[in-house]
């Protein structure tokens, strides 16, 4: 299990044992805000077989709640859903994970009433379950989940907002009056309320090359869905994550900003990805092995041919053993206490999106946004008069110059994009040693 949480400035890729996935994770305080309220969670399959039965986890979580509230809301769905969803063997991917969605919830809950400071905090939670050959999506709140198909990015999450809940009833006014809606006011999410309704997107059909993206709303609302869309298909999951991180902090940064990049590079064969059955699951939420009934009938047999043969004692023993196992067998379903995963599930809704969808075909507009952003870049590091390697960022610029002219411009994309993704670091550099000149005078 990989879990990260609250990480600032390092991009990690992980890649699966079988070379079937590559992904990368990033968070960012952002430029206005003190403290990282978003946590994310990676969980990898361990093996082949876990692979198969409860593949890849990515979540993605944006707290809410005055003083730390929120962060801790955040990083408790994280712990809780990733634990949760592993532990559920008896059930259905589908299902293990909106049970594992309503449980972190209710513990989120309990934990913010039993505690006046941390009373009605709350997060998002977007989570995505890769199997070998299907993912599945469960969702609460504004956070996104994307998929790049070819050329064409889907939103396949509906945001729990005011704006998208007026749109969707067909209330949203039109015109100016529309923008004075303020986007950031989230209709569900995990914490405030004892009960939660989940989203369940579902099977969605995995093809060689999907890329998907988890991210919070400090992404989303500063960086455009087709500039989402451009960068997703021009970079690696490493790139692209510190790419929108970057393109989010040069449009204000005002919020905390995550993104986790996942690529399906690989499907298994036909005769690889065969899952082992689960178990029957009973109305109440329990499962009984099949063992335990064959192991009543055969007692049962014996019992009967023993005493058919004036074996009485024997016959009798057998008949206990019977009803032993007839008694294991059907405990599960005499147990009060369980609730069905059918009523579990039933806490959400099952949707079917995707809820938008972008062409986001490389072009020259394209094109023209990020080259924009790197000459302001440029322009604003020479008026600081920073000292950094200016061979490679032109060298970036007269690559991507280059594909121009011969209309490459998924190419023109990734060049103007690493160029300025180097900026960036180079911008960060620059500050890091004048906070620490600065801070060598006050020492002295």
């Amino acid at each position: 299990m990989a879990m990260k949480a609250n990480m600032t400035d390092a991009a990690e890729p992980a890649v699966t044992s079988r070379g079937a996935l590559e992904s990368a994770a990033l968070s960012d305080v952002g430029l206005r805000r003190g403290n990282n309220q978003d946590s994310y969670v990676v969980v990898q399959a361990a093996d082949d077989a876990d692979w198969r039965r409860r593949g890849h986890l990515f979540l993605v979580a944006d707290g809410m709640g005055a003083h730390a509230a929120g962060e801790l809301a955040s990083k408790m769905a994280c712990e809780s859903i990733g634990h949760a969803y592993r532990k559920l063997l008896d059930r259905q991917p589908e299902v293990a994970l909106t049970e594992a969605v309503v449980a972190a919830n209710a513990a989120i809950h309990d934990r913010g009433q039993a505690n006046a400071e941390f009373q009605g905090m709350g997060t998002t939670c977007s989570v995505l379950v890769i199997l070998p050959r299907k993912a599945y999506v469960a969702h609460v709140g504004d956070s996104r989940v994307y998929r790049l198909r070819n050329s064409r990015l889907d939103q396949l999450t509906f945001d729990h907002s005011l704006v998208w809940e007026m749109m969707a009833a067909g209330q949203l006014p039109c015109g100016d009056v529309a923008n004075f809606i303020p986007k950031n006011i989230i209709t569900r999410s995990l914490g405030p309320h004892a009960e939660v309704q989940v989203d369940l997107e579902g099977p969605l059909e995995l093809e060689p090359g999907d890329t998907f993206l988890l991210c919070s709303d400090g992404l989303s609302g500063q960086v455009k869905d087709e500039e989402i869309g451009a960068v997703l298909s021009a970079l690696s999951p490493q790139e692209a994550v510190r790419v929108l991180v970057d393109m989010a902090n040069l449009r204000g940064g005002p919020d905390n900003i995550t993104a986790i990049a996942a690529r399906v590079t690989a499907l298994p064969n036909d005769d690889d990805d065969e899952v082992e059955p689960l178990p029957p699951i009973h109305p109440n939420g329990s499962s009984t092995h099949p063992a335990l009934w064959v192991g009543m009938a055969a007692c049962l047999v014996a019992a009967l041919a023993l005493g058919a043969g004036g074996y009485y004692i024997g016959a009798f023993i057998g008949a206990l053993l019977a009803a032993a196992a007839a008694v294991f067998a059907l405990l599960p379903n005499l147990s009060p206490n369980d609730k069905p995963p059918t009523e579990q599930a039933n806490r959400g809704a099952k949707r079917v999106g995707p809820y938008a969808t972008f062409d986001c075909t490389p072009n020259a507009a394209a094109v023209a946004v990020l080259c924009q952003m790197a000459q302001q870049l440029r322009d604003a590091a020479k008026d600081e008069h920073w000292t950094l390697d200016w061979g490679r960022f032109n060298a970036y610029g007269e690559q991507a110059q280059t594909a121009i002219a011969s209309r490459d411009f998924k190419s023109a994309i990734r060049h103007y994009a690493l160029a300025i993704s180097f900026m960036m670091s180079e911008i960060r550099g620059q500050s890091v040693r004048k906070d620490q000149r600065d801070n060598s005078v006050l020492d002295i």
